[in-house]
């Protein structure tokens, strides 16, 4: 028979689960329903939704927020260690419920959200991060409650950029979020933003209004559309908070848990037909295809997940996996700006090649490029220099880039679709062409006084001809001969290469900086 507990643990435990109640009331259950009629959820209920079930092991839980009439309220931050998939995570989220879910600036150290507690133990364990993002920033109210205010520039922001060079962070922005909430969405791998309810800005409409007299709804200054479209800001927009959660779900799966090791090889996958390809993309460059469709026949069944859909659209960026192994895949869009780099498209070019280099992912590029836009526009939006951060990431890269040479590499854009790491290799089309520009813009280049000199009727005869003698000094064919390219393949060789490819990168030693 067990002994008798000490009878004065039943004072002890009692007041436990008072503080325990006054925690899990979040701010009370006015402000619970307010949120559950705008199908926002409190903190907890996010986590628990996200995580595997009975894995949530709560920190920090006693924490409170000051009030007015000094009662008891919870902390406007939980977190803890939980596991999604199977693996150890850590996890913050802001509880809007609570004083906005604002920083909490009153405390003698942070619990997440901007550093933090949750944040060093993500760092000190090697843990993967979530951040479930619905706060506003600063409060006033908290600010109040040190006594003096705070010089911004003393603010330490450790470990959140130390957090990004050694595990995956990924962030979803699930309601209004401002300040340096805002901000921290996007100091992350992957974002995710609500359609329904997901708004961002550095000040909200009450701050816009004060300062400039402009009276905005909260989803016109700052919407998933304005952010995941225009500003680049965060990567992905869904409905809802529950397709945001199963959003991070699904890109977690692709990243390791730190950057010593290697993301995980999946033992369940399916192939598809192959000869498709040849349905699905024309030869001609005149022709445009779906660029999606090429993917997912290449990748294994359901395994494509795109990143940044609405952003850059003449390049498509996205994790994927070939017979297992997790591959980054850039394609151009020859829909878009007839697959043109241009200054979005650059931009994520440079940001997700830095992300599958942090964490030792291959890259698969399927180059349809006539090099970079052109126009006034583009000069006066800085094209140039916006695109050499694309070619600069992708050169500088560690792992190896599996250049697939569908059609068109022309001039500076076609030198920011491949690598010269030694492991790196450019597998062609038959229907592939590259040089340093276009045959027909170059001849109307080169000699355009020439053909300016002959009659009207007889300049389109003369640029024919001298197109067809350098089509023919241009033949790929002779770039292949000369061992200027590694290898020409049927394209429904592709899947064949790249999995060959694949297995000999996930076999070599992880190198560079210590985990």
């Amino acid at each position: 028979m067990s002994p008798s507990p000490h009878a004065e643990w039943t004072a002890l435990l009692q007041v436990l689960e008072e503080r325990r109640t006054v925690a899990f009331a979040s701010g009370g259950a006015e402000r619970v329903a307010r949120e559950h009629r705008y199908n926002r959820s409190t903190a907890r209920e996010r986590i628990l939704k996200l995580v595997d079930a009975g894995t949530f092991l709560e920190i920090g839980t006693f924490v409170t927020t000051p009030t007015e009439e000094g009662s008891l309220l919870a902390s406007t931050y939980v977190c803890g260690i939980c596991e999604i998939d199977g693996r150890q995570v850590a996890v913050g989220a802001e509880d809007y419920c609570v004083e906005g879910g604002g920083t909490g600036v009153h405390l003698p150290r942070y619990k997440g959200g901007w550093g933090g507690f949750i944040e060093e133990f993500a760092l000190g364990y090697r843990l993967p991060l979530v951040m479930l993002i619905n706060g506003v920033g600063g409060s006033v109210i908290l600010q109040d409650r040190i006594g003096y205010p705070e010089l911004q520039s003393a603010n330490s922001t450790f470990p959140m950029f130390d957090l990004m060079e050694k595990v995956p962070v990924l962030a979803a922005v699930l309601g209004p979020t401002a300040g340096s909430s805002a901000a921290r969405a996007h100091i992350s791998h992957f974002s995710v933003m609500t359609k329904d309810n997901g708004c961002l800005f550095a000040g909200g409409p009450p701050v816009v209004k004060q300062a400039l007299g402009l009276d905005i709804d909260k989803f016109a200054l700052g919407g998933a559309d304005i952010h995941t479209r225009t500003s680049g800001l965060i990567d992905n927009q869904v409905e809802n908070e529950d397709a945001a959660l199963q959003a991070v779900r699904r890109m977690l799966s692709y990243l390791p848990d730190h950057v010593g090791e290697r993301s995980a090889i999946s033992a369940q996958w399916s192939a598809n037909e192959q000869d498709d390809l040849l349905a699905i993309v024309p030869p001609s460059a005149r022709r445009t295809y779906d660029v999606h469709a090429l993917i997912r026949c290449i990748v294994d069944v359901d395994s494509f997940f795109e990143i940044s859909p609405d952003y850059g659209r003449s390049l498509r960026t996205g994790m994927a996996r070939i017979e297992g192994h997790t591959v980054g895949v850039l394609a151009s869009d020859n829909r878009f700006l007839a697959g043109s780099l241009d200054v979005s498209s650059s931009l994520k070019q440079a940001k997700f090649v830095e992300l599958c280099d942090r964490f030792h992912i291959p890259i698969a590029y399927f180059v349809d490029v006539p090099g970079f836009l052109v126009g006034p526009k583009a000069e006066e939006a800085g094209v140039l220099k916006f695109g050499a951060m694309a070619l600069r990431a992708i050169q500088q890269a560690a792992v190896p880039v599996y250049t697939v040479q569908v059609r068109r590499s022309y001039g500076l854009g076609g030198v920011a679709t491949g690598s010269a790491n030694p492991m790196s290799i450019r597998l062609c089309w038959p229907s592939a062409s590259w040089g340093d520009m276009p045959i027909e813009g170059g001849v109307e280049a080169a000699f355009r006084g020439e053909l300016d000199s002959v009659p009207p009727e007889a300049r389109e005869a003369l640029k024919q001809e001298l197109t067809k003698r350098f089509e023919a000094q241009t033949s790929v064919w002779r770039a292949m001969e000369n061992f200027a390219a590694e290898e020409m393949i049927d394209p429904r060789d592709t899947r064949r290469f790249l999995a060959r490819l694949l297995k000999l990168a996930y076999r070599r030693p992880i190198s560079g900086p210590a985990a």
